[in-house]
């Protein structure tokens, strides 16, 4: 399900969030609902010694995942002029040309983001910009590697535009995945945001989706692994 509740119009900027959490804001729910609890067994069958610390093994693998899922590793944020950072981590596996994309209002390309569970999730904003649109679409779970599930899947789509002149359009777009069941976007229309801000994230595998004016320079391409906020996937023409 998708969350959005962040009506504050200040600039989202790259470095928002405690620096000293290294988890993600939106997962720490998660992690105190199931982490003290699988501590708290995986501790006690610890002590328990003898054959009922192999026990153990169960709880401390799923607290490590649990725990590597939502992590939020330091990112150095590109500040090369006129560039694009990914919006998310993962491997790129399509980059495909636009006849007519409305929102920008005219050929584009869509750059897709496959992220698996083992991926950081933390979706970042492409560039500086200023929220225009955002649209919640519910639907389907169904894998995100499969075609036909960037139309039939629970998504959320973001229209950005640029705050230099003349203003060029662009949108990011959050796909849920088989296992993802919720999307988290605190942006807002009228929000500004810095390249590199975090956003939101989308929770367990998933994709995403960058699409940009079709005159820009695409500097990646299918197979490609990227970071969010410090890889460069496009430079503006």
């Amino acid at each position: 399900m998708h969350s959005s509740n962040h009506n504050d119009t200040a600039p989202l900027k790259s470095s928002q969030g405690p620096a000293w959490i290294p988890f993600a804001p939106w997962g720490l729910w998660e992690l105190n609902l199931l982490g003290w609890p699988l501590l708290v067994v995986t501790v006690f069958l610890c002590r328990l010694g003898g054959l009922w610390q192999w026990l153990a093994v169960g709880p401390a693998v799923l607290l490590f995942l649990i725990a590597y899922f939502f992590r939020d590793p330091a990112r150095r944020i590109s500040q090369e002029p006129g560039t694009i950072v990914a919006p998310a981590d993962g491997t790129i596996v399509d980059v495909t040309l636009l006849d007519h994309y409305e929102f920008i209002g005219g050929p584009a390309v869509r750059i897709g983001i496959f992220l698996s569970i083992f991926n950081v999730h933390i979706n970042r904003a492409p560039c500086d910009g200023k929220v225009i649109e955002t649209f919640y679409k519910p639907g389907e779970f169904l894998n995100a590697l499969r075609a036909d599930s960037v139309e039939r899947n629970e998504s959320m789509w973001i229209g950005f535009q640029t705050l230099e002149s003349p203003p060029r359009r662009f949108a990011v777009r959050q796909i849920s995945g088989m296992f993802a069941k919720r999307i988290v976007c605190m942006l807002d229309p009228g929000q500004t945001v810095t390249r590199g801000a975090k956003f939101g994230m989308i929770k367990l595998g998933s994709r995403t989706e960058l699409i940009l004016p079709a005159s820009v320079e695409v500097l990646v391409r299918s197979g490609d692994k990227i970071n969010a906020g410090s890889t460069i996937v496009a430079r503006w023409s």
